[in-house]
């Protein structure tokens, strides 16, 4: 159930990222939903790794590399799905990456914490 909670913000998140941006695309629902389950396998499989092989850049920025990381990340899911889901450039990534964090912390502190706990 956890991960369904997790894959619906993520699919929402985007959708909103998406809205707010012209440089971040997203074809549609169907298109937010996919890109939410690849970014949850990049972040559970790739993103452990590339953290571990950039742990020196991100202690001495005091963990602000971690933004780079995601941006990559999320450029290379871009780039796995074509025209359904299109970033224009690494600073709309960085950005879009920066808002998506942000976006899913509050979602999870203030939405999805205080039902589960009642």
């Amino acid at each position: 159930m956890g991960c369904l909670i997790h894959l619906l913000v993520n699919t929402v998140v985007l959708m909103v990222v998406a809205g707010f941006f012209t440089g971040f695309d997203l074809g549609g629902f169907g298109a937010a939903i996919v890109a939410a389950v690849l970014l949850g396998l990049a972040n559970a499989v790739v993103k452990p790794i590339l953290v571990i092989l950039t742990l020196p850049i991100t202690v001495v920025t005091l963990g602000l590399f971690l933004f780079v990381i995601n941006a990559l990340i999320l450029m290379a899911i871009a780039s796995l799905m074509g025209d359904a889901f299109v970033i224009d450039g690494f600073g709309m990534a960085l950005l879009a990456a920066v808002l998506i964090s942000l976006l899913n912390l509050f979602i999870h502190w203030f939405i999805v914490e205080p039902v589960r706990s009642t």
